[in-house]
C-alpha cells in the first residue's frame, strides 16, 4: 500500500520564513580624512543633483555606508564609498544604502577619494569588492592632494582601465559624462565639453553675459554718438 506523500514546505514558505537584517539601519563611516575630502564629495554630489534635477531615477550620495550582506550587517573590512550614483531606482533621502532592501541593486557608479590612509584598501581592496562584489560598471579614484585621476569600466568581469581622451578626459558610461580635474577639483563634462555647473555657477556665468551684452551695446552706442558728431548732429537732441 502506498504511504502517503509527506507535505514539504513551498519555495514562498521556505523565503518568507527567512529573517533578514531589518533595512532601516544608519550609516556607519569614520570621519573624512580632510576639509578637500568633504569639499569634493559635497561637489559631486550637488552638481550631479542639479545636472538630474528633473529625473526621479537614481540616487546619489556620498560617504554612506553600503549593507550588502544579510548574513551580516557590513564586511568589517569595507567601508563606504566616498560617492556612489545608483540609476533606476527611487530618488528619496536614505539612511544607507541597504541591498536587499533596494532590489538587489548596487551602485552603478563609484568614486573614491585618495588619502594616505586610505589609498592602498581603495585600490586593492575596494577595487575587488566593486568588482567581484557588487559588479559596479564604472569605478574612479582620484586624489584631492596630488590630483591623480584613474577610472575602469568592467569588460567581461574584470575592470579594463579607461583610456584618456585627447583632452585627457575619463568617459564614465553609466553618467553618460565626462570626469576631469577642474581648477583643482575633480568635475563633469558634458559629451560635448561643457563644464557641468552648479546652480550659482549657472547663474554667475548669465550674469557675465548679460554684463558683456550691455558693455557691448554701450560701446555701440558711443560709437554711433561720434559718428553722429562727426556730421554735425547732436545726440542728445535725437531722444
Amino acid at each position: 500500500m502506498s504511504q502517503p506523500i509527506a507535505n514539504t514546505p513551498s519555495l514562498q514558505a521556505v523565503t518568507e520564513s527567512i529573517i533578514f537584517p531589518p533595512g532601516d539601519i544608519y550609516s556607519d563611516e569614520p570621519p573624512l580624512e580632510s576639509d578637500l575630502h568633504r569639499e569634493q564629495i559635497d561637489l559631486l554630489i550637488r552638481v550631479i543633483k542639479w545636472w538630474w534635477r528633473d529625473r526621479q531615477d537614481f540616487y546619489a550620495t556620498g560617504n554612506l555606508t553600503i549593507y550588502f550582506s544579510p548574513n551580516q550587517k557590513k564586511s568589517e573590512e569595507f567601508r563606504g564609498p566616498d560617492f556612489f550614483v545608483v540609476l533606476d531606482t527611487e530618488k528619496k533621502d536614505r539612511k544607507s544604502w541597504v541591498v536587499w532592501q533596494e532590489d538587489g541593486k548596487y551602485p552603478n557608479v563609484i568614486i573614491e577619494l585618495l588619502s594616505n590612509s586610505a589609498a592602498l584598501v581603495d585600490k586593492g581592496l575596494k577595487k575587488q569588492i566593486y568588482q567581484n562584489t557588487f559588479r559596479t560598471p564604472d569605478y574612479f579614484w582620484f586624489d584631492p592632494n596630488n590630483l591623480e585621476l584613474q577610472g575602469f569600466h568592467i569588460v567581461d568581469g574584470q575592470y579594463q582601465e579607461l583610456v584618456r581622451n585627447e583632452s585627457g578626459w575619463l568617459w564614465s558610461q553609466q553618467l553618460g559624462l565626462y570626469l576631469a580635474v577642474y581648477l583643482g577639483k575633480l568635475r563633469f563634462f558634458t559629451p560635448d565639453g561643457q563644464l557641468v555647473m552648479l546652480p550659482e555657477e549657472e547663474s554667475n556665468q548669465q550674469l557675465e553675459q548679460t554684463n558683456q551684452q550691455l558693455e557691448q551695446e554701450r560701446q555701440r552706442a558711443a560709437i554711433l554718438a561720434e559718428r553722429l558728431r562727426a556730421a554735425g548732429i547732436d545726440p542728445e537732441q535725437i531722444f
